[in-house]
């Protein structure tokens, strides 16, 4: 049975770092296939914002903005010769990774420590440390 590993991925430099040494620990291993995830939050819409926009005008930045970032996953993995698939997916970002890691039936996770986000804990990011708290699925971090 195929070695899955789960790759959340922002382009981060982190992101990019983890999902390299994701790859390197598929030729090491053999046998394993590679899924890249990109997740965002929902569109916050609140009252009178949703008066002038409609949900759909948030959204497609939202879209392009991960198809974008899938894209440069993509560009890392093309030559790598390992079997790959990329998603995009809206939700909570820590729970939803974890819950499509699981679902995926995933061996492990592995991720950068820090993202693009301002925002963070002071050793690890927060999406880091919640994937971490989260997920039962072994998670590796990736400086």
């Amino acid at each position: 049975m195929k070695h899955k590993i789960f790759v959340p991925f922002d382009d981060s430099s982190c992101a990019q770092r983890a999902l390299r040494h994701a790859a390197d620990m598929a030729r090491q291993r053999g046998n394993c296939t590679i899924h890249v995830a990109h997740a965002q939050d929902e569109p916050w819409i609140y009252g009178e914002i949703a008066v002038y926009g409609q949900k759909e005008s948030f959204e497609k930045p939202q879209r392009e903005r991960s198809e974008a970032v899938l894209a440069s996953a993509e560009a890392i993995l093309k030559d790598s010769g390992i079997p790959h698939e990329k998603e995009r997916l809206v939700g909570p970002v820590a729970s939803t990774l974890v819950e499509r890691a699981q679902a995926l039936g995933c061996d492990s996770i592995v991720m950068g420590t820090r993202g693009l986000t301002a925002l963070g804990d002071v050793l690890m990011g927060s999406t880091a440390t919640k994937v971490v708290h989260l997920s039962a699925t072994p998670v590796t971090l990736v400086k």
